[in-house]
């Protein structure tokens, strides 16, 4: 999959409205001449043993006024468990393409309820958004780690599609940044759409973008709670 040098990931999104809330709320600077494009994929997940699926998704790109993509955000469909793995196992694999050198710098925001993520302690962190950095360090990634709090080793996560991703780009080794935003929390922080534009103020920070609040329509969508001992977690370690 031909991308730019950063790509912006969304992957498993159980709320869609996040996704759709970061993708309208990104916008080219008007300093720059960006142009987007969208295009769609759907990728074979056959050597994971899985042939009724594909991993599917879209891409809005930001071209330059030479017709070089500046900045990749992907959206991945929504798939539950063990399906989400290879999914995203298999859209990592082709952003890397033949030389694993070109693999671009990846920022994976995520907005996650606050019940998921279990922290031994809150008081040196009085926000409400984490970072965690993965891989080797690109001038994106630096922007974005001195941005942000790193998560403490500590924390536990129980969240799939963040423990997912987490696992694989370690293993992978690849230049990456993950954006955690707590949602759900009491009211006297932040709410969710605040930590929403947070998340798409600083993404569009590091990219020379713009984040545009009156563009981002949030409805979030409630779901059920899952049960929390399903045999397939133990993948995730």
């Amino acid at each position: 999959m031909k991308t730019a040098a950063t790509v912006i990931f969304i992957s498993g999104d159980v709320d869609a409205g996040f996704a759709t809330a970061i993708v309208d709320g990104l916008q080219p600077n008007p300093s720059f001449s960006f142009k987007t494009s969208k295009e769609s994929f759907d990728l074979s997940l056959n050597r994971y043993g899985i042939t009724d699926t594909k991993a599917s998704g879209n891409v809005t790109h930001f071209v330059d006024a030479s017709g070089v993509n500046q900045v990749s955000v992907l959206v991945l469909k929504k798939y539950e468990p063990p399906i989400l793995a290879c999914a995203i196992s298999e859209v990592l694999s082709s952003l890397e393409g033949e030389d694993t050198s070109t693999m671009p710098s990846l920022i994976f925001p995520f907005l996650v309820d606050s019940s998921k993520l279990k922290l031994e302690r809150k008081k040196s962190f009085d926000g409400s958004i984490y970072g965690i950095q993965v891989g080797p360090q690109t001038d994106t990634i630096q922007a974005l780690a001195s941005r942000h709090v790193k998560a403490p080793s500590s924390m536990q996560i129980h969240h799939e599609p963040l423990a997912c991703v987490l696992q694989l780009v370690r293993v992978l080794k690849t230049p990456s940044f993950i954006l955690i935003g707590q949602s759900g929390q009491d009211k006297t922080r932040m709410d969710d759409f605040e930590i929403i534009c947070e998340i798409g103020e600083s993404l569009a920070s590091a990219t020379s973008m713009q984040f545009v609040k009156e563009k981002v329509t949030w409805n979030p969508t409630k779901v059920s709670k899952e049960p929390k001992n399903q045999p397939w977690r133990a993948l995730y370690g």
